[in-house]
């Protein structure tokens, strides 16, 4: 129904920033609730931060361990949302996609439908 695509992810080093993009087409953006997962190798995919489909403000939610350094943001006018990555640390590594479901701010993948093909990053000491 909706396509979605982040953009290339990269590579820093401990202390850097990064900030991931998704692009969506087809659906009414606006109405999807989004979010961002990641996955480092032979672990479980995370939650990593959500935003829903209104923009008020109050309605964005993070994982504890990216509160104070990452912040999830969208424009619907361009039908894309955004994460940037502050503060980066090693652990942060994985495999960081973006996913959209009808409904509201969730943590758990499987609550998602629709997902984009993820994207590398890699944090470096």
């Amino acid at each position: 129904q909706v396509q979605l695509v982040e953009s290339v992810g990269g590579l820093a080093q401990a202390g850097g920033s990064l900030r991931l993009s998704c692009a969506a087409s087809g659906g009414t953006f606006g109405a999807y609730t989004l979010g961002w997962f990641r996955q480092g190798p032979g672990k479980e995919r995370e939650f990593v931060a959500g935003i829903g489909w209104n923009r008020s403000g109050n309605n964005v939610y993070y994982a504890e361990f990216v509160k104070g350094r990452f912040t999830i943001s969208r424009d619907n006018a361009k039908n894309t949302m955004y994460l940037q990555m502050n503060g980066l640390k090693p652990e942060d590594t994985a495999v960081y996609s973006c996913a959209a479901r009808v409904g509201s701010v969730a943590s758990r993948s499987t609550d998602y439908r629709y997902w984009g093909q993820g994207t590398q990053v890699t944090v470096s000491s």
